[in-house]
């Protein structure tokens, strides 16, 4: 359906009031829209801010403010107006020359969460590509949305991994309560040489109704125990953030969040494989302490082959932040990361 004019000038006045207010953290009137070069008077634009108020995209902070954005009004710019700004080409070859002096996996994975903070000046998290996991410390089944359910798996050496599960119904609390202490019961002390037989002994003794639930999730720490984990991200840039205090009531929620490793895995478990970069926007985020954040977050394949499986990197920021060259750097530093380890996987 093609949009009218007046709808593509109330997105262009959207996209000045996002533009302008991630340049200077002030609220944005009509007068210094007018002044951008639209073409149409500051009447006509304040018109179309009070349309964009009345949907939710804009407020008003102040009575004798301008507008800024809402996390709905991010959201449309970013699902329809933000145009991706590729790294320039000595931007893209200092990022290759930085990653190429890499000596092994710890170093590459340090390098890119370090060079992810310096370009997007945010917070920047890199999971760590399949560290083999051994013995089972605790495990987690938490319900993500209706149907879907995230397992976090910690090792006895502090490694993290998780999978996440689409069951073929939902179910309600005291389902999930008791399927996961019934495998919690017959898999306490698991190794990655005893988990498959724990697994399938608490399946076999499983109540009827809860036979496919528990096989789900047994087969998701199995997987984890004896393959290669999701395991430990890496964080950088916290300093950014709280360079960026301003943008948030509290900050304090923020940092908190970022300290727990099964949020990280949770904010990684959002995003769908598939997508070149995932953005998620205040109230749209897992977690209450990331509910005034944004986090941009990408996926990169830890071999050369679909055998290799995938792990996830990304930023964490306020939400006034420039989606666009985010959103470039986190996929091109996916990329490049995805390249390195396809590379020392065939030499």
């Amino acid at each position: 359906m093609t949009r009218t004019s007046a709808q593509d000038r109330r997105l262009d006045v959207l996209r000045a009031i996002v533009t302008q207010y991630v340049a200077t953290r002030e609220p944005v009137g009509s007068k210094a829209i007018a002044a951008g070069g639209l073409g149409v008077s500051s009447a006509t634009i304040r018109n179309d801010m009070a349309v964009l108020e009345e949907a939710g995209l804009i407020y008003q902070p102040h009575t004798s403010a301008g507008r800024v954005p809402t996390d709905r009004g991010y959201r449309v710019f970013v699902d329809r107006l933000a145009q991706l700004k590729p790294m320039s080409g000595p931007e893209r070859h200092a990022l290759e020359t930085f990653l190429s002096e890499s000596v092994d996996i710890d170093d590459v994975v340090e390098r890119s969460v370090r060079l992810l903070a310096q370009v997007t000046h945010q917070v920047a998290l890199v999971q760590y590509p399949g560290a083999r996991v051994r013995l089972l410390k605790h495990f987690e089944a938490i319900d993500l949305t209706p149907g879907r359910v995230l397992v976090v798996v910690i090792t006895a050496d502090g490694e993290v991994g998780e999978r996440t599960l689409s069951l073929h119904a939902p179910l309600d609390d005291g389902q999930l309560h008791e399927a996961r202490e019934h495998l919690r019961r017959h898999c306490d002390g698991a190794t990655s040489a005893t988990a498959q037989a724990c697994v399938d002994a608490a399946t076999t003794s499983a109540r009827p109704d809860l036979v496919g639930t528990v096989a789900a999730i047994g087969a998701a720490l199995t997987d984890v125990l004896t393959g290669q984990s999701e395991s430990k991200i890496v964080v950088a840039g916290a300093a950014n953030l709280a360079r960026g205090a301003l943008d948030f009531h509290d900050i304090a929620p923020v940092l908190d969040a970022l300290e727990e490793q099964v949020v990280l895995m949770r904010l990684f478990a959002e995003a769908d494989p598939g997508d070149d970069v995932h953005v998620s926007i205040g109230t749209e985020n897992p977690h209450d302490g990331l509910a005034e954040a944004a986090v941009v977050t990408g996926t990169y394949r830890a071999g050369a082959d679909e055998q290799g499986g995938c792990a996830h990197l990304g930023i964490v920021g306020p939400m006034r932040m420039d989606y666009a060259r985010t959103m470039s750097s986190v996929r091109a530093v996916a990329a490049y990361l995805s390249r390195y380890l396809a590379q020392e996987t065939n030499s």
